[in-house]
């Protein structure tokens, strides 16, 4: 066994042992939490897995231990991961990030009860049998609604309206996701109707963020979106990048808003983990991952920040503030 491969095994035994310890001592059900990210990116989303368990009566340490697990950016670590939760005999794993995670999940036990959140169709992408009874030991809490994907097309036309003069759109996209394809066709349609050019830049890692930002300017970008888990976790430095560069972004998520960001379309994403707690808590008292249906996401949220607007000089048609589910003065 190779030296670092030998002290990465070690290191897991290590942080793993006082949960294992304190699960079997109690007899306390553990609910895993594994995700791509860091515990600071990612804070947000376990504490909504916390907050669904709660509404649902499980008061954490008496009914329930949460365990965390951390790719953190590296995929290669994610089989190892899983193999430790199934050593550890977890109640239930939920999971977040990329659908890599969901995958190496699925792909590392066909017992422990699994609650993926992913884009895109289950069905269509073999994680579920079918929406209404998934089957097997999976169930999915959708980020966006199946059929419309991760909504690119409607964030380029959002986008066009506070910018129509974009002749080049920038996409900055988590080279991880594995709907890439189907995203990027859906944007180019969208482009296309427009009369827009679409600029791509892949980001494998945290590291080269600012590399590819820099790539898209330099390209021309008149404005951006963004896709994947890898800007989420690292939302202020993506922030902090478009506010350097008064460079247009409209974002996945309401939390990049919330930091300083111009505008996001997407789901509530607290909603998204409160949801996928409440199914932890389904589990743990006895009902089967398999009955589970499919949540699928009906409301999308338009935030707006016109702090942030002002900032770049863009007037915010009133016809879309008024659309907004929120704005953020």
């Amino acid at each position: 066994m190779r030296r670092r491969d030998f002290f990465r095994i070690l290191g897991m035994a290590v942080v793993s042992a006082p949960a294992l310890v304190r699960a079997q001592q109690s007899s306390v059900p553990v609910v895993a939490f594994l995700a791509d990210g860091t515990p600071e990116g990612f804070a947000p989303r376990v504490a909504a897995v916390r907050r669904g368990l709660s509404d649902k009566g499980f008061i954490e340490g008496r009914d329930f231990i949460l365990m965390s697990r951390w790719a953190r950016g590296n995929y290669d670590l994610l089989p190892g991961l899983v193999a430790d939760l199934v050593r550890q005999q977890v109640s239930v794993i939920v999971t977040a990030g990329s659908e890599k995670v969901a995958r190496a999940a699925k792909n590392g036990t066909a017992t422990i009860p699994i609650v993926a959140t992913v884009a895109g169709d289950p069905v269509s992408r073999g994680l579920v049998t079918s929406v209404n009874r998934p089957g097997g030991n999976l169930t999915v809490v959708s980020l966006f609604t199946s059929s419309n994907n991760a909504l690119v097309a409607k964030r380029l036309e959002l986008l066009h309206e506070v910018v129509p003069k974009i002749a080049r759109i920038g996409w900055l996209v988590d080279a991880n996701i594995l709907d890439y394809d189907d995203q990027l066709h859906d944007l180019l349609r969208a482009a296309q109707t427009f009369g827009i050019e679409v600029k791509v830049a892949r980001v494998s890692k945290e590291t080269d963020l600012e590399s590819a930002f820099a790539t898209l300017i330099r390209d021309g970008a008149d404005a951006m979106l963004e896709t994947g888990p890898v800007f989420y976790n690292n939302r202020e430095r993506i922030v902090a990048l478009a506010a350097s560069a008064s460079a247009p972004i409209l974002y996945e998520w309401r939390t990049f808003v919330d930091e300083g960001g111009l505008m996001s379309y997407g789901s509530d994403i607290g909603e998204i983990f409160r949801q996928a707690g409440v199914y932890a808590s389904r589990i743990l008292k006895g009902e089967n991952v398999g009955d589970l249906p499919v949540v699928q996401q009906s409301r999308i949220e338009l935030i707006i920040n016109l702090k942030t607007a002002k900032a770049l000089n863009l007037e915010i048609p009133p016809l879309l503030v008024a659309r907004a589910t929120e704005v953020i003065e």
